[in-house]
C-alpha cells in the first residue's frame, strides 16, 4: 500500500511519518481493502494555544474515499484523533461491504 505525505509550512519529518504508518499499518491489518492514503500536514496561525497542529488523512478504499482531519496542539495528538476517526468510518464501511 503507498503512504503519500505533503507538508504545507511545515519541514517533513521522519518521526512523523513513522508514527502515521504504524497507525495506518494497524487499520490495514483489520480493513485490508484500503487501497492507497494521503497524509497532510499544515500549521494554522491561531490564538488557541490547544490547536495549530492539522492532520488530515485520506484513505482510497472501495466506494468514496474517506478522510478524517484533526487540529489539536501538536501533530502525535493529531494523527492519533485523525487515525481513530478513520477507524469508526472504515468499520462502517466494512459493516455495509458486509450486508450487500
Amino acid at each position: 500500500m503507498d503512504i503519500n505525505y505533503q507538508y504545507h509550512d511545515v519541514k517533513a519529518s521522519q518521526r512523523l511519518e513513522a508514527l502515521v504508518a504504524e497507525k495506518i499499518n494497524k487499520l490495514l491489518d483489520k480493513y485490508d481493502f484500503i487501497v492507497r492514503a494521503e497524509v497532510f500536514f499544515k500549521t494554522e496561525n491561531t490564538s488557541d494555544s490547544g490547536k495549530g497542529k492539522i492532520c488530515g488523512i485520506q484513505l482510497s478504499a472501495p466506494g468514496p474515499r474517506l478522510f478524517s482531519e484533526a487540529n489539536l496542539a501538536s501533530f502525535e495528538a493529531a494523527i492519533a484523533k485523525a487515525s481513530d476517526e478513520l477507524e469508526i468510518q472504515l468499520k462502517k464501511r466494512k459493516g455495509k461491504m458486509k450486508s450487500h
